[in-house]
């Protein structure tokens, strides 16, 4: 069985640094053994790649690719929660998914899959949660999606 990082590596993932809060909030709490992260932006050194409503100017697809790479910098800061150690890893448990969206928009959780999709992929079974996708009128630097996780791991 492969492990998490070449599942990384197999489907082309590169977890940047964690980003930095944008507010006065820490990026992630541990308590026991749950890790909370904090509600990450679609951004790449700090600068939001996707902003406004869904499904305009910001089609379905774009949302999910922004869901997608909102999860990857929430796993950015999940691994530095595990101090680097992907084996201290146990499993996703929630996933959040924002999505700003028009009124009459109710495709959130085709939007929320493109988080879902991608911890199935990178970890299985472990990877399979409790999820909520929300619609909202408006998120963070307007942004078009905003995801939060919470994740058990293990003292190591």
């Amino acid at each position: 069985m492969p492990s998490i990082e070449e599942n990384f590596a197999h489907l082309g993932i590169v977890l940047p640094a964690p980003p930095k809060p944008v507010a006065s909030y820490v990026p992630f709490v541990r308590t026991g053994n749950l890790v909370f992260i904090s509600g990450q932006l679609p951004s790449r050194d700090s600068q939001v790649l996707f902003r406004g409503k869904v499904p305009v100017p910001i089609g379905v697809e774009q949302a999910q690719e922004a869901a997608r790479l909102a999860l990857i910098n929430a796993l950015a800061v999940l691994g530095d929660a595990c101090g680097g150690r992907w084996d201290r890893f146990v499993r996703i448990v929630r996933l959040g998914v924002f999505v700003q969206c028009e009124p009459d928009f109710d495709r959130q959780s085709v939007v929320a899959n493109g988080a879902s999709d991608l911890l199935a992929a990178l970890f299985g079974a472990a990877g399979r949660h409790a999820r909520a996708a929300v619609g909202s009128n408006a998120l963070p630097l307007g942004s078009a999606v905003e995801v939060e996780l919470l994740a058990e791991i293990c003292d190591g």
